[in-house]
């Protein structure tokens, strides 16, 4: 089983982004099914997003526009998603998000 974790970073301003939704799905053979839903707290990080996961493509989507919005600054994105397979031979992964107006980024943290 597979353990997931998100931090979402503003790298226009250097700050956690707090406060910011943002929703686990995973793929299913009908479509794509939420399994959660959390906020990022004063650090920016949603530490412990769901139970253990199998093997299988989920996705994360952060609600950037609405947090920029919220802040009064203007944003290109409505959303930043990342979409990943795990594997069956389980671990963790780390999977933050960089966040600015005009772009977004993601990779494998630790």
């Amino acid at each position: 089983m597979n353990t997931i974790s998100t931090h979402i970073l503003d790298t226009a301003w250097g700050k956690p982004a707090v406060g910011v939704t943002v929703r686990l799905e995973q793929y299913q053979t009908d479509g794509w099914i939420a399994l959660a839903e959390g906020q990022t707290n004063e650090d920016g990080r949603i530490a412990d997003f769901a139970p253990p996961l199998a093997a299988g493509q989920y996705r994360l989507i952060a609600a950037i526009g609405a947090w920029f919005r919220a802040a009064q600054r203007e944003t290109l994105y409505a959303s930043a998603q990342i979409d990943f397979i795990l594997p069956a031979d389980g671990g963790h992964y780390h999977l933050p998000f960089l966040i600015s107006p005009w772009s977004w980024s993601t990779y494998r943290g630790s």
